[in-house]
C-alpha cells in the first residue's frame, strides 16, 4: 500500500459504475470538488468515509486500502488452485480456493508460491498401509522450524500444524492425496506433486 487510499482506484471504479463525481459525492455527503481532490491525489478521504466509499464503489475496505480490486474467476472450485497465506506476525495459516484479499494482524498477506525442495528441505514420503507417512529432515528449534505440512486432494485439504522442538512429520490418506506442501518459517513454501513420484514402501 503506497498511499492511504488510491485515488486512481476510486476514479476507475466510479467510472466503471458510470457514476459522476457529483453522484459519488452525493452518496458520501461531500462536495464533488472533494471527490476530485481524492482522484487527483491532492487530498485523502477522512477515515470515517472509508466504509461508505467502499460500499458506494462495490468493493471491500481492504481492496480500497491496497489500491486494487480482486476479480475471482475461479468459478469451478478447483482444489488444485488452492492458495496458502501465512501471517509473519502470529503464524496464522489461511487458505483460499481462488483470488482473495487476505488480511491478518493489520497487514495484507501475499499468496505463497511453492518451490521445489532444496537440499535443506528434503521431504521423505513412505507408504504405510493406506497412508503416506511424511517426514522432513529439518531443524525444529524455536527459531527455525517447519510450521506445517499440508496435503491437497480433489475434495479437500488437510493441514498438520507443527511446533518447535517437535517432529516434522505427518500422515495423510494415500487414496486421495495429490499434492503435499510444507512451510519453513525462514525459507518459505515448498511443494511436491505425488503423482509420478517414487514412493518408499
Amino acid at each position: 500500500m503506497n498511499q492511504y487510499i488510491t485515488g486512481e482506484l476510486i476514479k476507475r471504479l466510479r467510472e466503471k459504475k458510470k457514476m459522476s463525481q457529483a453522484e459519488l459525492a452525493k452518496l458520501l455527503n461531500v462536495s464533488d470538488k472533494t471527490v476530485s481532490k481524492w482522484e487527483t491525489g491532492k487530498g485523502y478521504p477522512d477515515i470515517t468515509l472509508i466504509e461508505p466509499i467502499a460500499k458506494a464503489l462495490g468493493i471491500s475496505v481492504i481492496e480500497l486500502f491496497i489500491g486494487n480490486n480482486i476479480i475471482n474467476n475461479n468459478r469451478s472450485f478447483n482444489m488444485q488452485k488452492m492458495k496458502f497465506y501465512v501471517c509473519p506476525i502470529c503464524g496464522n495459516i489461511i487458505t483460499a480456493t481462488g483470488e482473495s484479499v487476505i488480511s491478518c494482524c493489520g497487514i495484507v498477506l501475499p499468496a505463497l508460491e511453492s518451490e521445489p525442495a532444496d537440499d535443506e528441505h528434503i521431504i521423505n514420503i513412505e507408504e504405510v498401509e493406506d497412508e503416506y507417512y511424511v517426514t522432513i529432515s529439518h531443524d525444529m528449534s524455536k527459531e527455525h522450524y517447519i510450521s506445517f505440512i499440508a496435503a491437497i486432494s480433489d475434495s479437500g485439504i488437510e493441514i498438520c500444524k507443527l511446533y518447535p522442538e517437535g517432529n516434522a512429520e505427518a500422515r495423510f490418506k494415500k487414496r486421495t492425496t495429490k499434492y503435499i506442501y510444507w512451510y519453513c518459517n525462514h525459507h518459505g513454501f515448498f511443494g511436491v506433486r505425488i503423482k509420478g513420484l517414487s514412493i518408499k514402501s
